[in-house]
C-alpha cells in the first residue's frame, strides 16, 4: 500500500537524479568496454604481473571512457534545456497566441500530437507567457553534476568485476573464463533490471541482455575494438 503525504507535511520523496534506464545503459557501457579491452590484452600479456597490468589497463580505459560520457551528459543536459529555455522566452516574447501554440506543437513528440489539443497547448503557453520565474540564460544545476558523476562511477566500477579475476587467478585462461561469466551474470541482471522497469518479463529481457552483450562485445572485437 502506497504510503500517503499528510497536507500539513510536504512531500520529501526525491527522483534519483538517473534513471533506470540511464543506470543500465551506463553499468552496460563500462562492462563492454572492460570486456572487449581485456579480451583483446589477455592475448598478449604475460608474467607474473599480467593480471595487475590488466586491471590498470581496463581501470585506465574506464576512468577515461567515464570522464568523457559524464563531460558529454553535461554537455547534452545544457543543450537541451537551452533548447527549452529559448523556446520558453520566444513564447513570453510572442504576442501572436497562435503562434505560440504552433511553435509548442513543433515540439510535441509525433507519438503525443494527436493526443494534445490546441486548448491544452494554449494553456501552456498561458501558464509560460505569465511566469516570472524564468531565468535570463539557462544553467547547471547540482542535479547535473551528481548525474555525471553517478555515470562516472557506474563506468569505474565496472571495470573490477571484469578485470579482478586477473588479479585473482594467475591461470589466465581461469581469469579469462570467470571474467566473462562475472559479466554474463551482470548483463543479466542488468537486463533483468531493464525488464521489469519497462513491463516486459524480467528473465527474458536478463537473456536477451546477455546474448545481445556476447554478439555486441564479439562485434567491438572483430571491429578492432
Amino acid at each position: 500500500m502506497l504510503a500517503e503525504t499528510s497536507p500539513e507535511e510536504p512531500d520529501c520523496t526525491r527522483e534519483p537524479v538517473l534513471d533506470t534506464v540511464d543506470r543500465v545503459s551506463e553499468l552496460c557501457f563500462g562492462l563492454f568496454m572492460a570486456l572487449t579491452f581485456v579480451g583483446t590484452v589477455s592475448a598478449a600479456t604475460s608474467g607474473e604481473d599480467a593480471g595487475r597490468k590488466m586491471l590498470y589497463t581496463a581501470l585506465g580505459c574506464n576512468l577515461a571512457w567515464g570522464l568523457a560520457d559524464a563531460v558529454m551528459y553535461l554537455v547534452r543536459t545544457i543543450a537541451n534545456r537551452s533548447r527549452r529555455h529559448a523556446l520558453a522566452l520566444a513564447i513570453q516574447r510572442e504576442r501572436d497566441h497562435a503562434a505560440g501554440v504552433r511553435a509548442l506543437r513543433r515540439r510535441l513528440p509525433g507519438s503525443l500530437d494527436a493526443f494534445v489539443s490546441d486548448a491544452d497547448l494554449e494553456a501552456i503557453r498561458q501558464r509560460i507567457a505569465a511566469s516570472e520565474s524564468l531565468p535570463k540564460r539557462a544553467r547547471f544545476m547540482r542535479d547535473d553534476f551528481l548525474a555525471a558523476m553517478g555515470i562516472f562511477v557506474i563506468i569505474v566500477l565496472s571495470t573490477f568485476p571484469v578485470a579482478v579475476p586477473f588479479v585473482i587467478f594467475r591461470h589466465v585462461p581461469t581469469a579469462l573464463l570467470v571474467s566473462r561469466v562475472l559479466t554474463l551474470a551482470m548483463l543479466f541482471f542488468c537486463g533483468f533490471a531493464l525488464g521489469r522497469h519497462a513491463g516486459w518479463r524480467g528473465w527474458k529481457a536478463g537473456l536477451s541482455m546477455m546474448t545481445l552483450g556476447v554478439l555486441l562485445t564479439m562485434a567491438i572485437i572483430a571491429l578492432g575494438g
